[in-house]
């Protein structure tokens, strides 16, 4: 599981949430639930926007300390960033040639918003890049 530490600080009226792998992300929330609802939400709205623009996102680091939560990243979102990473300096038109599948269609497993692979494509895609699924409900 994709997730990304979130500084959580209680303040007057509520609590504040801050990620220190992403400056631009800030939330809030009234309760603790709601701050990690927000956190969630704001997280993969951000990274699903700044991945769509080419930019890059940052490796999460490790939770350091008790007011610090582990805010998953969406399985859509993750399997995109997961297919960047694998594909590195390969070509989309290199890796969608080794799946036998056109490069639109492979172009779209590498989109947050357009993707939805099955468990079949996602075993071919780690057979190419030499690697094995491991899937899971927490």
């Amino acid at each position: 599981m994709l997730a990304y530490p979130a500084h959580i600080e209680s303040q007057d009226e509520g609590y504040l949430v801050s990620f220190p792998d992403l400056e631009n992300i800030m939330t809030y929330g009234a309760t603790m639930e709601e701050a990690l609802h927000n956190a969630e939400e704001a997280l993969n709205g951000c990274i699903e926007s700044d991945f769509e623009r080419n930019f890059v996102i940052p490796a999460p680091s490790p939770i350091t300390d008790k007011t610090t939560y582990n805010i998953p990243v969406a399985p859509h979102i993750a399997v995109a960033i997961m297919l960047r990473a694998l594909r590195a300096d390969r070509p989309q038109t290199e890796v969608a040639r080794q799946l036998n599948i056109s490069y639109q269609v492979y172009q779209r497993l590498e989109n947050p918003r357009k993707a939805n692979p099955t468990v079949k494509t996602l075993e071919k895609i780690a057979r190419v890049f030499g690697k094995r699924i491991e899937l899971g409900f927490v």
